[in-house]
Parts: C-alpha cells; structure tokens; sequence
C-alpha cells in the first residue's frame, strides 16, 4: 500500500497519474497547503523540503521496512523502479526518459510555477516579472512541441516523462498559452487526456475543489517562508 501526502497542484497531479496507471493500491493523505498542514512536524519528518507530494510505501520491493520519498520526479523514479513499468530498462530509452523528466524538474515546473505565482498571486503585478515568465514558459513549449513532432510521447512508448510534463501544460490558459500554436503538443496533449487513467487520477482532486480564495493568511503561508518559519 502506498500512502501518497497530496494536494491537487500540477506536482500532485504527477503521482495520482502513474499510480493510476500503474494500478497501484493507494490512499490519499490531504496536506491542505494553504492552511500550512506541509509544516506539521509528523510531515517534515519523511518531506523536510516542507512540499508535497511525498509517499510512504508501506510494502517496498525489498520487503524491508517502509519507504518515504519526498520531491516528485524522485517519487516518479522510486514508483517506475518498483513497478518495473514506464521507465525504459535500457539504458539509452532509460537515458532519454530521464532527461526529460529532469527537464521538467529544473524548467517546465519551476518557470510555469513562476508565470502561476506573477500573473496569479503576488499582490502587486509587475509587468517585468509577469512577460519574464510567460516568454520563458513560451519557450519551453516550444522545446516540447519540437520534440514531439513525429514522436507519440516524449520518449517513445508513454513513461514518467509524460506524467511528469503533463499537468504542467493542463493549466496552459493560466499560463498565457496558446495550444494551437504548438501542433504536436496539442496532439500529445489531448492524447494523455483520453486515458482511463488519466480521468481517474483527476477525479482524485474533485474533494479538494472547492479550495479557499487565496487569503492573506494563506498568502503569508505559502509564499512568506524563511528558514526561520518554515517549521511549528
């Protein structure tokens, strides 16, 4: 049994989507971050980054004790290598899954975080910042529209990869992105939509929906951190 620690942000979107295809028993665990539940002591404790999602594996594959993992593509990585499924065994297809899967760790998430956090939810709009990170996330579309074309998915067959980029690019018109200007994406885009799978691990974040308007409590708890505060 795996217990994932989930919110339904694009990072949490990630794990719903591989246990789902990977048919994996699951529970859900709530970290509500807007009400700061990511700084609970009993959480830092296996995600000290104070971010969700993390896992505990209650039945890990070496039949020892169980397993935490905290930062998602980690968590992707951990879940692929226990399965044996959606990561390449050899090593140029595992090469190129994990490429990509770093690309979104290090560019897609954090720039389109930045176009979420400017454009959506700092308290002053600053045009600097807001064109910044739009161009920016702009661009690493088209770095994937490109490597998609005459591809299906971003490695070949689907992999972590796909789970990793995908619900980044759900929230394209938050972003200030256009689909229809990237063929290939759109393509791939509306493909990973289609599965069973897919619709099944969004579905998971139907509970959490009616999610409280940004305050500034929660503004102060989820972009006000310092080393100072970031534990209870």
């Amino acid at each position: 049994m795996i217990e994932l620690y989930y919110w339904p942000t694009p990072n949490g979107h990630k794990i719903t989507l591989f246990l789902e295809e990977a048919g994996l028993d699951y529970t859900i665990k709530p970290v509500d971050i807007s009400r700061g539940e990511q700084f609970e002591p009993a959480f830092l404790a296996f995600s000290p980054n104070n971010r969700m999602p993390a896992i505990i594996d209650r039945a890990p594959a070496d039949g020892g004790e169980a397993i935490s993992v905290f930062e998602s593509g980690a968590i992707l990585l951990y879940l692929a290598e226990k399965t044996g499924r959606f990561l390449p065994a050899d090593v140029r297809g595992r090469k190129e899954v994990t490429e990509w899967l770093f690309w979104q760790m290090g560019g897609l998430g954090p720039m389109a975080g930045q176009n979420h956090h400017f454009g959506t939810y700092a308290p002053e709009k600053i045009p600097y910042a807001i064109e910044r990170y739009v161009k920016e996330t702009n661009r690493l579309y088209g770095v994937l529209d490109r490597r998609l074309a005459g591809r299906e998915f971003i490695a070949g067959e689907y992999s972590i990869a796909d789970m990793a980029c995908y619900p980044w690019i759900v929230p394209h018109e938050r972003q200030q992105q256009d689909l229809d200007d990237f063929p290939h994406l759109k393509r791939w885009f509306g493909a990973i939509a289609e599965r069973p799978a897919t619709v099944r691990a969004y579905a998971q974040a139907k509970p959490f929906a009616n999610r409280p308007t940004i305050t500034e409590e929660s503004r102060r708890i989820l972009f006000g951190q310092t080393a100072q505060n970031t534990a209870r």
